[in-house]
């Protein structure tokens, strides 16, 4: 009988039992819930419809799953419809109804793995579309199919285990899944391996997928990895099944010592060299390359006492590299035999076999070279008193051969000697001085002179060794000590006045031939102790006072310094003292007589220094005036004699005497010194009043002298075309000599007004100029003339000569 008739023939016969009212039956309240009690004596039934399985991937469709029925209405009077999840809810179409018959039906293929259970409501209305029962709810649940094949999480699982490992050791777990009903037996899964790939060394729990190894004999040196198949089947492996691959890999332990590919290894090696390899010894080792079990170590046991050899390990290839750390010496042993032992860096497993060879003999030959000579004493140091005269021995920088079986012979030489201060025997090495090292040489650093000797055999191929000759300078008490120059001031003429005066000294000499100075007054003269007393304040000062009252004045007094080296020096030396008669504070009062004395503490050297730089001084002064007097009297009587004067810085030096501060209308001369700067002004030039109309005419350009010879001409050319030109003033016109104003705090500078001073001016030579210049001549002649009477009015009046002189052309002095 169809599932569905039986629901709706059960729910028929309940209702009609609860009708009929059977004794011993309690009517639940819920029993119709489709029936609404008019009055409260009839009791509700509820509307119950249980779950409903379906099968999913049903391929019979549609498929009736169900039919719901209400007795309230005839059969054909009553509308059903659910709602829900694969109704009108996404997804949508998947269960139907028949509206009139109250049929559900499946009308698409389910996916449990998508949804299991759908929960839909039902609803009963009338034609008129009321309600006749209350919703009730339709559950369809999904039925599970093993549809879904199990899956690994990977493709492939990775395991480690360390080659040696016992039977039972953890090596890895797979891990699948299935899609299907974890609570079916389509989702019941079980591992299995179906291939080693080998002997059966793993196995695996077909429950969990944990990986074990199952018995010994894993050995990394015969297979590294395996690669297992393993495989996935649900329904307790019977269903479906899934494959994946496990890759273990076995890690490597230290079963395998070093060994060496010889008994004995033949190298060569050059002596006298060091910090070179001389050869490699293999090795072999079959564990993990780069491994702390594969890395050797190799060790020298025997052969090597003097710690010559060194072995360090390649780390590419692992072989022993055989180094020279200190030169070897053919004359002293021309063969070695070294025994070495090879280890890893890994201690060998207890169970791990030995190996068989662990050492080797290693034989070196030395290969006999020439060597360099070599120095019995490098650097040497030796010292030398400062002063030291040529010939004086300084050392014996001698060297030997170490090649004792070859008869060679070496010569000395210097390489480094600044000061070209030494003399090098060249047979035997003996070096002395050749001249007096100066004490002030920019190469005695520190008081040490440093020199290199070279030493050279005369081998075919001849070897050169290197020796520093370092001499120290020892400092000689040479030097006496000084006296420094006093501060200026002076001593009070009564004791226990002022504070004296503080003397300090010097000295050329170094530590330890200087301070501390002593001071003493000298011996020879005793009375100075009488009136004087000296008092140390420190090593390089001492403090001079009176002892008793002294006369104010100059005081000459006798010191005697000494050092402090060994032996001492010392020396004896003047001292002038000034005294004065000084106030309550100890300070000389005004006009005492040591404000007359002045310098005080000025050896009598020192004014006679200090005088002859003064004549020096006013002699050069003299001789510089009378240099520039010769010069001035040279250029006033030949200015035009002779082609070898320049001409025209005879010009420069002849200054305008204008009109003073208030004359601002002169000509100015500064064009004449600059020929070449000359420029016309704009407009026809202004015509003096004295010039004829028929000299109207511009002057054409003349031509710059092209060498001194020319410059003679090039005036004279000049003056004359000055001369003849209306547009400009004759040199020797009046407006050069012009009223200089009032006011004036200066005196003139006019040679004119010379005659007025002790002597008269003799302006004779004038005449011997020219007749340009006998004009001037005339003005400044003889002082008994008449015209000179008259200029010499003019300048006890303070004035300047103006328009009433006559005009004449002609060029001034």
């Amino acid at each position: 009988m169809d599932a569905a008739l039986l629901l709706v023939l059960g729910l028929l016969a309940q209702s009609l039992c609860l009708s009929l009212g059977v004794p011993g039956q309690r009517r639940p309240t819920t029993l119709y819930p489709w029936r609404r009690a008019p009055a409260p004596s009839r009791v509700r039934r509820a509307w119950v419809i249980p779950p409903i399985s379906v099968s999913e991937n049903h391929k019979r469709l549609p498929y009736p799953l169900v039919q719901i029925k209400s007795d309230k209405q005839q059969l054909g009077s009553v509308i059903y419809s659910i709602q829900g999840p694969g109704v009108d809810e996404e997804p949508r179409g998947v269960f139907s109804i028949d509206k009139f018959t109250g049929k559900v039906f499946l009308n698409a293929t389910l996916d449990r793995e998508k949804t299991d259970r759908f929960r839909l409501r039902a609803f009963a209305l009338d034609l008129g579309g009321s309600t006749l029962e209350d919703p009730t709810d339709l559950e369809i649940v999904v039925v599970d199919q093993n549809d879904n094949r199990p899956a690994f999480l990977q493709e492939a699982f990775t395991g480690h285990v360390l080659e040696g490992a016992a039977p039972g050791t953890y090596v890895t777990r797979a891990e699948a899944t299935d899609a299907d009903d974890p609570e079916t037996d389509n989702a019941a899964l079980r591992f299995s391996i179906l291939q080693q790939g080998g002997p059966e060394l793993f196995s695996i729990d077909e429950l969990t997928g944990e990986i074990r190894t199952v018995q010994v004999g894993l050995d990394r040196e015969v297979v590294a990895v395996y690669n297992l198949t393993l495989q996935v089947a649900d329904m307790s492996g019977d269903g479906l099944t899934a494959t994946a691959s496990a890759i273990i890999t076995l890690d490597d332990i230290n079963d395998n010592a070093p060994e060496f590919t010889r008994d004995e290894f033949f190298l060569e090696a050059t002596e006298a060299i060091s910090r070179v390899d001389v050869g490699r010894l293999e090795v072999e080792d079959r564990d993990l390359p780069g491994s702390p079990n594969w890395v050797a170590r190799f060790t020298i046991l025997e052969g090597d006492p003097d710690g010559q050899f060194t072995i360090r390990t390649d780390p590419k290839t692992n072989e022993g590299v055989l180094s020279i750390v200190k030169a070897l010496d053919y004359e002293s042993c021309e063969h070695y035999e070294l025994k070495v032992l090879v280890q890893n860096e890994a201690p060998l497993q207890a169970a791990a076999p030995r190996a068989e060879r662990s050492q080797a003999k290693v034989r070196v030959h030395v290969q006999d070279t020439n060597e360099p000579p070599v120095f019995q004493e490098n650097p040497l140091r030796t010292s030398l008193a400062e002063g030291a005269p040529p010939g004086t021995l300084v050392a014996i920088f001698s060297a030997w051969d170490p090649d004792t079986e070859q008869l060679q012979r070496l010569s000395y030489s210097k390489d480094y000697d600044p000061e070209d201060w030494l003399q090098v025997d060249a047979a035997t090495g003996r070096i002395q001085t050749q001249r007096v090292l100066s004490p002030a040489s920019p190469f005695l650093k520190g008081g040490w002179y440093r020199a290199i000797v070279l030493a050279q055999d005369d081998a075919p191929q001849p070897r050169t060794a290197t020796g520093t000759l370092s001499i120290e300078i020892l400092e000689v008490n040479d030097h006496a000590p000084v006296l420094a120059l006093p501060p200026p001031g002076s001593l009070c003429s009564e004791p226990h006045q002022g504070p004296g005066l503080l003397l300090g000294a010097t000295d050329e000499d170094l530590p330890p031939h200087g301070a501390p100075f002593h001071f003493q007054l000298s011996p020879r003269l005793p009375e100075l102790g009488r009136n004087w007393s000296l008092s140390q304040v420190n090593v390089s000062h001492a403090r001079l006072r009176p002892r008793n009252q002294v006369p104010e004045g100059l005081h000459r007094l006798s010191l005697l310094l000494r050092d402090s080296g060994q032996p001492p020096q010392q020396r004896e030396q003047p001292l002038n003292v000034t005294v004065c008669r000084c106030g309550q504070d100890g300070v000389c009062l005004p006009g005492a007589s040591a404000l007359l004395a002045g310098g005080t503490g000025l050896s009598l050297g020192a004014l006679v220094i200090v005088l002859a730089s003064a004549l020096l001084l006013l002699v050069l002064v003299l001789l510089v005036a009378l240099r520039a007097r010769f010069r001035q009297q040279s250029r006033g009587k030949g200015l035009l004699h002779g082609p070898q004067d320049d001409l025209r810085d005879n010009v420069l030096n002849y200054d305008e005497q204008g009109g003073g501060e208030e004359d601002q209308d002169a000509y100015d001369i500064s064009q004449l010194r600059h020929p070449t700067a000359l420029s016309l002004p704009l407009g026809p030039p202004s015509l003096r009043r004295d010039a004829p109309q028929s000299r109207l005419h511009p002057q054409p350009p003349r031509a710059l002298p092209t060498s001194p010879l020319d410059i003679a001409d090039f005036i004279s050319d000049g003056l004359e075309a000055a001369d003849s030109d209306p547009s400009v003033p004759p040199y020797d016109t009046a407006l050069i000599y012009d009223y200089e104003g009032d006011g004036s705090v200066a005196g003139t500078l006019s040679s004119i007004l010379s005659s007025q001073g002790d002597e008269d001016q003799d302006y004779d030579y004038l005449r011997d100029w020219g007749p340009r210049f006998a004009r001037l001549a005339d003005m400044y002649g003889h002082p008994g003339s008449e015209r000179g009477a008259r200029w010499d009015h003019w300048a006890r009046e303070g004035l300047s000569p103006r328009a009433p002189l006559p005009r004449h052309r002609g060029r001034t002095a």
